[in-house]
């Protein structure tokens, strides 16, 4: 279950295009041939790629290009999320299977990726989650830590995937990518936002052993399956070699709630009054599936909340400039001062 908004060609999605497009690219494909008729809605929730349902009447299957509008450099690639998931897919790793890639800008105006749509709940709300009690959301968090794992196992090299990233030095190299962004985007230079990359860069630990990251690992970035298994992990625009760590540490940003900020700013299904355990509890869970030495965490959990509010900084300068899609982005802006306040706390005193 995804919610979903009607789309039209005002949104980002030239319907007619497209199905020229994958009558060229994928013979075939189409239930009633060249010319078929598409309709399309765009899927809720995400606040960056821009993610559509697309149907022939038939099949369905799920559309994917970057953001209308200013967009950080390096970020939105979507050949590099298309190569991702073709490899973790071959692989029998838990994600979409991608179908054609479409780099031509002429066709809807920015690349694009289609994969098979997959069904499932992606548990957002907290009303969502209310349903699920303290064994479900155990069961569902315990799957989450197993495909984490899952994925920090597999061996970049035997995935194809030995080149997708520089793991030596990837934890200070991550402090001067995101204040390059910060750079891009800090139109109101908040209190203590430039302060933290400096901190972080004062304190950033060699690091741990390389990996295959996700990038923005969370339960809401994931589509989880009638038996509450982990149908599929989605939205791999961030992905590189780093250290695991890392993403351990922005999925506990994102699970432990952060004081001040906007109640709908971000995913709120995970809450203890719906069963879930907190960050410390995850985190115990992710050392015992992994093995992996936890001494960095914190540091971890302080550059997930630069790197988240950086993001969100990006994000509120498309809104305030009329360049977002859908409901929810007048909030963002007012996530960046706690994330950098919890962002300082944590380097203060630990989790």
């Amino acid at each position: 279950m995804v919610d979903t908004v009607q789309s039209t060609q005002r949104t980002g999605l030239d319907l007619d295009a497209l199905a020229g497009y994958l009558d060229r690219a994928v013979p075939g494909l189409l239930s009633t041939g060249p010319g078929a008729g598409l309709s399309a809605d765009r899927i809720t929730g995400g606040k960056s790629n821009l993610t559509y349902r697309v149907t022939d009447g038939k099949s369905v299957w799920a559309v994917r290009r970057p953001p209308l509008g200013h967009v950080l450099a390096t970020a939105h690639d979507m050949a590099r999320e298309f190569r991702v998931l073709s490899a973790l897919s071959a692989a029998g790793f838990p994600v979409p299977r991608p179908i054609a890639l479409c780099e031509d800008t002429e066709v809807v105006g920015a690349p694009f990726y289609l994969m098979d749509f997959v069904e499932g709940t992606v548990y957002r709300s907290a009303a969502q989650a209310a349903v699920l009690g303290p064994a479900r959301a155990g069961q569902i968090t315990a799957n989450l830590i197993q495909t984490l794992a899952r994925l920090h196992a597999a061996d970049p090299r035997e995935l194809g995937l030995g080149d997708f990233g520089r793991p030596d030095g990837y934890l200070e190299r991550q402090v001067r990518r995101w204040s390059k962004q910060l750079e891009s985007n800090d139109e109101r230079h908040l209190p203590g936002f430039a302060e933290l990359p400096a901190r972080l860069a004062a304190a950033a630990p060699a690091g741990g052993r390389a990996a295959l990251v996700h990038g923005d690992f969370r339960l809401d970035n994931t589509i989880v399956a009638a038996d509450d298994s982990i149908a599929a992990v989605v939205d791999w625009e961030m992905s590189t070699l780093g250290d695991p760590v890392a993403d351990l540490g922005l999925m506990i940003v994102y699970w432990d709630a952060t004081p001040g900020m906007p109640a709908d700013a971000v995913a709120s299904a995970v809450c203890a009054e719906n069963g879930f355990p907190d960050g410390a509890q995850v985190a115990e869970l992710y050392a015992a599936a992994t093995g992996a030495d936890l001494t960095d965490l914190p540091w971890c959990i302080a550059l997930g909340c630069f790197k988240l509010a950086v993001i969100a900084e990006g994000i509120h300068l498309r809104y305030s400039r009329g360049q977002t899609l859908g409901a929810g982005f007048d909030q963002i802006g007012d996530m960046v001062a706690p994330l950098i306040a919890r962002g300082h706390g944590v380097l203060d005193s630990g989790m």
